[in-house]
């Protein structure tokens, strides 16, 4: 983003706007933590602001200041959709790609209002007038810090403002511990800490309120968990049968793929969870060092993302899902035993 877009972008917000916050389908923390951490810096400025998600979210993401504003466009289509055509700026966070809003795709390409692209994954389409994107940045939330930091305004980070954008670095560098984490991101988290964050408080809503079910469906994951010693990848399993059984609700599997990337010597984790109601397997895929993940669900399952994680999906079986992934893994013989 471009001085001349920073100059332009304070413009039009320096009188009241109508503005709509859009996040991905099937928002994680991160998306969530973004538009909130947006919403509250941009309603103290005294702009009419309305977050828009295309479907439900996970509970643990269900305490962020702010979350009740929140609107369901799967939910309440209608009044989504009003808010969208009313815009007069959209912001798209967390997502490259207008196809990953899902139904929310067709009213947002309409739309006439000025769009504004803040992201981290790769390859971004060029559906905004303005885009911030930068795949070496962490999470969508460590942009947005540095996006009040291009308007000179970070002194506007109040303790709901600073919860918000500590979720979202939170869980998309798992807990700090993954390669994306770097001494910025700590300097970020540290004065997020300093404007309010309670990063104790913050830890326990997102990952100490497991329900029962939810750990039985781990349980679950764990015992179908295979192991490709000889390519040194994992992967998991649910059916629908098995979600069904332990009461799914959506957030259970959050973070469950990286247990099989935790074994010794693993460098690529995939987990397949069946989807009855829209008829496709949902993939998650995480890898160690410089397997591209990418690049391999871009190729094979109608995905994509960053280079260590990324996300996929698949219309044939579960069974038949499983045994492709595993009939491609010789061809990437020489970069998984590297």
């Amino acid at each position: 983003m471009t001085k001349s877009d920073i100059s332009e972008i304070k413009q039009l917000l320096s009188k009241p706007k109508q503005i709509v916050i859009v996040p991905h389908k099937n928002p994680d923390g991160d998306a969530i933590g973004s538009t909130l951490a947006l919403y509250h810096y941009l309603s103290a400025k005294g702009h009419h602001v309305s977050v828009v998600v295309p479907n439900d979210y996970p509970d643990f993401l269900k305490w962020i200041p702010g979350e009740s504003t929140i609107i369901n466009h799967e939910t309440h289509t209608k009044e989504a959709n009003t808010l969208i055509d009313e815009a007069e700026l959209i912001f798209t966070l967390d997502f490259n790609a207008l196809h990953r809003t899902g139904n929310m795709e067709l009213p947002l390409a309409e739309a006439n209002a000025i769009k504004i692209l803040i992201d981290h994954h790769q390859q971004p389409d060029n559906y905004a007038k303005y885009i911030y994107s930068d795949v070496t940045m962490c999470s969508t939330c460590e942009m947005i810090y540095h996006f009040f930091e291009m308007l000179n305004d970070t002194d506007a980070i109040n303790p709901k403002i600073a919860t918000c954008l500590y979720v979202g670095i939170m869980t998309d560098t798992g807990s700090f511990r993954f390669a994306s984490t770097t001494a910025t991101t700590h300097r970020v988290i540290a004065h997020l800490i300093d404007r309010g964050a309670v990063n104790a408080d913050i830890h326990g809503n997102v990952y100490d309120n497991n329900s029962y079910n939810r750990l039985q469906l781990l349980g679950v994951a764990l015992n179908n968990l295979k192991l490709v010693q000889n390519l040194n990848t994992t992967y998991i399993s649910l059916s629908q049968k098995e979600l069904n059984k332990y009461n799914f609700k959506k957030g259970d599997t959050e973070g469950v793929v990286n247990y099989g990337l935790s074994i010794k010597g693993v460098r690529f984790a995939a987990i397949f969870i069946e989807h009855k109601q829209e008829g496709i397997i949902k993939i998650s895929f995480r890898s160690k060092d410089n397997f591209d993940v990418n690049e391999f669900a871009r190729a094979h399952f109608n995905g994509g993302g960053h280079i260590n994680a990324a996300g996929g999906r698949c219309d044939l079986k579960l069974s038949e899902t499983i045994d492709k992934f595993v009939s491609l893994l010789p061809n990437y013989s020489k970069a998984l035993k590297s």
